[in-house]
């Protein structure tokens, strides 16, 4: 199994990436390739005294930048470390791709070069998010800001097969982010996606979901457009910074609570790995033909051995196959438009 790791993608690159290659090499037995200015990676390893079985490199020339247009990706800069990783998953000479890099580059990248599920009509990013017992899926986090009804409709089932087989849970339980429980809630958005959601029968649909609710354990699946849907994960980052320094704030303030914080240092550090992006790697970018996981910009080591980790998964569950599958029970059920 090859896994291409665009290696200059994100704040913290090459170096975080190739730590974290090495990791996952050492850890989940996967072979990787990293993508980028090939003297410059050779020159890491020797300087981080880091082994290089089992990892190759393809040479690229420069990096797509955050401020470059998406679009860039395709034509102008297609050597570039990302667009090089994107080659090798279209060419078959790898299996998944990883990056940090742009996320507007990467889903442009993973819809057009390497491709769409057949019947998708556009891939969303699904970001993994912890809950008060266990992690839910949110799509869209962003890809699409504006979506139609189909779509969430779609979406819905790539999260139900993305929870079950990668993340083990059975039948998962799909909501749909709105302003209220009741049926007549929401924009006319909203209320269709519910109708169609409500009749299909490849998803365990619990209905409208508020959401407070979500992080409560609500559901497993929450599904929206990406604009609402990148507001509402930002706002759970947001609060999730917000707990933890105030936290800091209270535990640090004097002798007394000092003290109290020795004791329950361990349900504090349990709450912390809880809330750390770093654990889960990255959100995969659900309805492309090939695995694409996009880290966080920010992915240390960790980050990036366990989004190789998720890559790794992504394939050994077939989850792709499953997918195909699940959607073509739309079909049967009623026909959507087409694009």
């Amino acid at each position: 199994m090859r896994i291409a790791v665009d290696a200059f993608g994100g704040d913290n690159a090459p170096d975080e990436v190739i730590k974290g290659a090495v990791q996952a090499v050492a850890e989940y037995g996967v072979e990787v390739v990293l993508t980028g200015d090939e003297q410059t990676i050779k020159s890491r390893f020797e300087a981080l005294k880091l082994p290089m079985t089992n990892i190759s490199i393809v040479n690229a020339d420069g990096v797509i930048q955050i401020e470059d247009d998406p679009m860039e990706i395709r034509k102008a800069k297609k050597d570039c470390s990302m667009g090089k990783a994107f080659q090798l998953v279209v060419n078959g000479e790898a299996d998944a791709f990883v990056s940090a890099g742009s996320t507007a580059a990467l889903v442009t990248g993973g819809t057009l070069l390497v491709g769409r599920i057949k019947g998708v009509k556009r891939p969303a990013l699904a970001p993994i998010i912890p809950s008060i017992n266990s992690k839910y899926i949110l799509l869209d986090g962003g890809a699409n800001t504006e979506v139609r009804p189909e779509m969430l409709q779609q979406f819905a089932i790539l999260g139900s097969v993305y929870m079950e087989k990668v993340m083990g849970i059975p039948s998962p339980r799909v909501g749909l982010l709105n302003i209220g429980t009741e049926d007549e809630k929401g924009r006319d958005l909203e209320r269709e996606a519910r109708e169609l959601l409500s009749e299909t029968s490849a998803i365990n649909f619990i209905g409208n979901t508020e959401a407070r609710e979500v992080p409560m354990g609500a559901c497993d699946v929450i599904v929206t457009d990406g604009f609402t849907g990148n507001i509402y994960l930002k706002t759970v980052e947001g609060m999730g910074k917000f707990m933890k320094k105030s936290l800091k704030n209270i535990f640090f303030r004097n002798i007394g609570t000092k003290i109290g914080a020795v004791f329950t240092m361990n349900g504090i550090k349990s709450l912390s790995r809880q809330m750390d992006y770093k654990e889960v790697g990255g959100s995969p970018l659900l309805g492309t033909a090939k695995p694409v996981i996009k880290a966080h910009g920010s992915s240390d080591a960790k980050a990036f051995k366990n989004a190789i980790r998720q890559a790794k998964e992504f394939i050994e569950n077939n989850v792709i196959e499953e997918m195909t599958e699940s959607l073509k029970t739309l079909k049967e059920e009623k026909p959507v438009k087409e694009n």
